[in-house]
């Protein structure tokens, strides 16, 4: 990783500041002047190997964002620093980044800074990716899918729908709820219409049912097979209209 470095007390050098970075046990100005001297890296060198000295430097820079520390204030300055070395280094961050998110427990940060340094099509491309290495089944901390579909429940992409509706069926009546309101608030919704009237019947949650009730009322869309179901026990505050349109109370 480090043999685009002219001398190898270099890679050594970043490697230190790294650990240093990482450790949530080091001393603040530690910390603080491995964080600066790692940004000091992006600008050595020869121009040409500037995209892997750039790819180093984030990686030793991304632990950062997977601990807190005390004083809140100095945790928050030390992650803003870390946070502008990162998007400094531009796109020659981002294989970094990538890796990082595959290991990572929160996508919090690094969604930051892809949001950043890439389009908003790069972002979910990124962010599909990931999801696609996930299933539906009971996990014993969904945390990172969760946020995977929160985020895509704030993006409109046509790929959303296809690669989420299976989500449908997640075990989690969180990813459940976050599947529902990402699909239907994509363009090509009613794609999957069908989907989501299927999933009315059975689904025990008050609020994914209320989630699909929302996204249909927006749309005049009637429930077709659910409406029976619905109207012999409408979640609180719903109604359906002669229609067979879902309706706020």
């Amino acid at each position: 990783m480090f043999g685009w470095f002219g001398k190898k007390s270099d890679a050594q050098t970043i490697e230190r500041y790294g650990r240093v970075v990482a450790d949530k046990r080091a001393q603040a100005p530690d910390r603080w002047d491995a964080i600066q001297s790692l940004s000091r890296f992006l600008s050595q060198g020869p121009k040409e190997s500037s995209a892997e000295r750039a790819s180093a430097v984030v990686g030793a820079l991304l632990p950062r964002f997977t601990y807190y520390t005390d004083p809140t204030i100095t945790d928050q300055e030390e992650k803003d620093l870390a946070f502008r070395v990162v998007i400094e280094a531009g796109a020659n961050g981002v294989p970094a980044i990538r890796a990082f998110m595959q290991r990572s427990e929160s996508l919090v940060w690094p969604l930051k800074m892809l949001d950043r340094l890439l389009s908003p099509s790069e972002v979910t491309t990124e962010l599909l990716a990931l999801l696609e290495s996930m299933d539906t089944e009971y996990q014993r901390d969904p945390q990172r899918k969760l946020q995977l579909l929160q985020a895509l429940e704030e993006r409109r992409d046509p790929r959303i729908g296809p690669a989420v509706s299976r989500f449908f069926e997640d075990v989690n009546e969180t990813a459940r709820f976050h599947a529902v309101g990402a699909v239907l608030a994509q363009e090509d919704a009613a794609t999957h219409r069908d989907a989501a009237t299927a999933l009315l019947p059975g689904e025990e949650s008050v609020r994914v049912k209320s989630r699909v009730l929302e996204r249909f009322a927006e749309r005049g869309w009637e429930l077709g097979v659910a409406r029976a179901s619905i109207e012999k026990h409408p979640p609180q505050g719903w109604t359906v209209s002669a229609a067979g349109v879902p309706a706020r109370r």
